[in-house]
C-alpha cells in the first residue's frame, strides 16, 4: 500500500471513530506497521495545523481525534446551542486535587478542601471524568480514584504531563495580578 492510500485510510478511520483511536488499533485495521502508521500520523497532524480550516487533528488521551480548531468554539456552540460545560468550584478544587495527586483517597481530598466532597467526587465519578483506581491498603481500605481518559479528552490533553505545572500556575496568577494593576484607575486627591 502507497503512502497516498494509507493516509486516506488513516484519515477515514480517525474519522468514524467515536472516540480518540490509538495508533495500535490503526495498524491492526489496516494490518499495516505500527511505525508506518505513526509516520503518516504526524503527517496529518501537521497538514492539518497549516491548513486553514474549521478543524485539526490532534493526538488526545493516548489517540489521535479530530477536533474543532479552539477559536471556532462559540460559533460551533451557537450550532447546538450546547452551553459549555461548567464546573463548581468545589468541581474544579477536587479535580485539580485528583489530577495532580492521584491515586488519592476522598479523605486526602477532603483535608486539603477541608470540606465534605462526598458529593462532587460522586458527581464527577457519575460524568465519567474519574474511576476507582482501587482500595489502599490501610485500615478501612478507602477507595483511591484517579482521572480517567474523558478527563483527558474534556481539557484537551494527550497525558497527565500536559498538566501546567506549579511554576507555570504562579507566572500566571502573577500575570493576572500584572494585567489587574495596570486597568486600576489611581485613586483621585
Amino acid at each position: 500500500m502507497d503512502t497516498a492510500e494509507l493516509k486516506t485510510l488513516v484519515e477515514a478511520l480517525v474519522f468514524v471513530s467515536p472516540e480518540p483511536i490509538r495508533l495500535e488499533r490503526i495498524a491492526e485495521a489496516l494490518d499495516v506497521e505500527r511505525k508506518s502508521v505513526a509516520l503518516v500520523l504526524q503527517e496529518l497532524v501537521a497538514e492539518y495545523a497549516a491548513a486553514s480550516r474549521g478543524f485539526i487533528l490532534q493526538e488526545i488521551a493516548g489517540g489521535f481525534q479530530f477536533r474543532t480548531r479552539p477559536e471556532h468554539g462559540e460559533w460551533v456552540r451557537r450550532l447546538v446551542k450546547n452551553r459549555p460545560f461548567r464546573f463548581s468550584r468545589a468541581a474544579l478544587e477536587t479535580l485539580a486535587i485528583i489530577a495532580y495527586r492521584q491515586p488519592v483517597t476522598r479523605a486526602e481530598i477532603e483535608y486539603l478542601r477541608g470540606v465534605d466532597s462526598g458529593g462532587v467526587v460522586k458527581t464527577l465519578l457519575d460524568r465519567h471524568l474519574l474511576r476507582i483506581l482501587g482500595k489502599k491498603d490501610v485500615p478501612g481500605r478507602p477507595m483511591i480514584y484517579g482521572t480517567t481518559r474523558e478527563f483527558l479528552e474534556l481539557f484537551g490533553l494527550r497525558d497527565l504531563a500536559g498538566l501546567p505545572t506549579l511554576k507555570e500556575f504562579s507566572e500566571l496568577n502573577l500575570d493576572v495580578l500584572d494585567a489587574g494593576a495596570d486597568s486600576v484607575a489611581p485613586p483621585e486627591n
